[in-house]
């Protein structure tokens, strides 16, 4: 693509040493930069790409996207933000090609994973392909192979050439993707034309980066601000934040809500929850569906019905909906039983809803004469505030607590268990071990048959960010090793 027509509609502040070369490709990494690119210079907290711009030109960069005009003999487009414009340019070198896609995007601080698993079984049961992308990579079908990917959402040119790729090569027209407040902040979706964007939730996190509650909303708003005429929302009328969420819905986008305990258009009653799955009752315009699921816990509910309305939304039949998500066994790491004798379930949740919901859930299928045992750590680097109130939450609904090292990146392990430790009102049931290894081992030594274990935290994760380097670590392959005689 020529340079003119891959900035024909970029908002920029000046041109320097401009003429129309040819564009290859775009690059932000000049490690990775090839012959033909536009280089990007990102600012970012710890690094500017300006720096880097040279070595980009001497990997064979055809131009710069800049945010300053450098010394520098070649085509330069300065911008105000090479962080946003990064967005404009990959949608335009790639063809826009969420134009003309089913493109679904899924927000909110739990259960992003499991609705995009769901969304894209609901597809598969109504006889249509669907791609997913989102924190476990992306996949063309629920049984294929993920394919790794470096954040929850790509930066843009990744993203866009992956979804030109789906688009193109593998001949699919319906994607769901999770949309994190990082990737809608820093506009790695800009470009993108979502064609319903579904709400899970909005509980604390991320807070060391987006500061303060407010402000994590308006970068979830985004999402729904940016939505056309024809597109639709759905949104948990359960979240404390459902009305400002529906408050931002542009006019001619139709709007869609579930719930539980709030009226909703969408609704789940006569809940209940055993060994073998939750079961309910669910409405939709006066009519009532049993549901019977083999996941787990009330936030399974929700998922589902997240799941359920968007199905709604786009006119797939509610029976076909609700056959798919019948047969959904689960999501990896999330409230996936790994042992029965203790049970031993390994969950994602890395905050404070997130960890209250699962051990509720769990608490349900306690059997009477057993403990609940909580082990969980809390991430280093990240924000501290939620350290405390996970500790109280775990002390609260649990029998005994371990306190363990999570990813405690450049942290001290033991101040983050400091951390947890100043929200518990006793110690007496608590055991801290700071290696998550030994953590894990020892729960053979305090565990019984009849006793539930949920080890939170990490989930699908294989790997530990220490402070010097990462290493191997599957809470999942940890818990087999040591409850090897209940393994399922």
């Amino acid at each position: 693509m020529k340079l003119d027509e891959l900035i024909e509609y970029l908002d920029y502040k000046d041109l320097v040493n401009f003429k129309s070369v040819d564009i290859t490709g775009i690059s932000y990494d000049s490690k990775t930069t090839k012959a033909g690119d536009i280089f990007v210079c990102l600012v970012g907290e710890h690094t500017d790409g300006h720096e880097y711009a040279q070595n980009a030109i001497d990997k064979g960069a055809a131009a710069l996207l800049v945010e300053r005009a450098l010394n520098i003999r070649i085509p330069q487009i300065v911008v105000d933000n090479t962080r946003h414009k990064i967005a404009d340019i990959a949608d335009r070198f790639y063809s826009r090609p969420s134009m003309g896609m089913n493109f679904l995007g899924i927000t909110g601080t739990n259960g992003k994973t499991t609705v995009t698993h769901l969304i894209q079984k609901i597809f598969e049961e109504n006889n249509q392909r669907c791609a997913l992308i989102g924190t476990l990579g992306y996949k063309l079908s629920s049984g294929g192979e993920y394919r790794d990917v470096k954040h929850t959402t790509p930066q843009a040119p990744e993203l866009q050439a992956t979804l030109r790729m789906i688009k193109d090569v593998e001949k699919i027209d319906n994607v769901v993707m999770e949309v994190s407040s990082h990737a809608l902040e820093q506009n790695r979706v800009g470009g993108c034309r979502f064609n319903g964007a579904i709400l899970t939730n909005l509980t604390q996190d991320h807070l060391d980066y987006h500061i303060t509650m407010d402000k994590y909303f308006d970068a979830k708003a985004i999402l729904f601000k940016g939505l056309g005429e024809g597109s639709f929302a759905v949104i948990n009328s359960d979240d404390l934040y459902a009305e400002r969420f529906s408050g931002v819905v542009p006019e001619g986008v139709r709007k869609f809500t579930y719930g539980v305990k709030n009226p909703a258009d969408v609704t789940a009653r006569d809940i209940s929850f055993s060994l073998n799955g939750a079961e309910f009752t669910l409405s939709v315009n006066a009519q009532d569906y049993k549901v019977n699921l083999h996941m787990n816990g009330m936030f399974s509910v929700y998922n589902v019905l997240a799941a359920v309305t968007s199905a709604i939304a786009m006119g797939i039949d509610i029976n076909a909906a609700l056959k798919a998500l019948e047969n959904v066994k689960g999501v990896a790491g999330r409230f996936e039983v790994v042992a029965k004798k203790p049970l031993v379930i390994v969950d994602y949740a890395h905050t404070p809803d997130g960890l209250e919901n699962v051990l509720n859930s769990a608490r349900e299928i306690t059997p009477e004469h057993g403990k609940l045992i909580c082990l969980f750590g809390c991430g280093g680097d990240r924000d501290a505030t939620k350290r405390p109130k996970m500790g109280a939450i775990a002390e609260k609904i649990s029998d005994m607590v371990v306190i363990t090292s999570d990813n405690p990146r450049s942290e001290d392990p033991q101040q983050i268990i400091t951390d947890i430790l100043a929200g518990l009102k006793s110690t007496n049931s608590v055991i801290v071990e700071a290696d998550r290894g030994q953590a894990i081992a020892l729960l053979k030594n305090i565990t019984q048959n009849n006793d539930v274990v949920v080890i939170a935290g990490k989930g699908h994760e294989d790997y530990q960010i220490l402070k010097d380097r990462t290493i191997h670590f599957d809470d999942r392959e940890e818990a087999r090793k040591v409850f090897e005689g209940s393994v399922i």
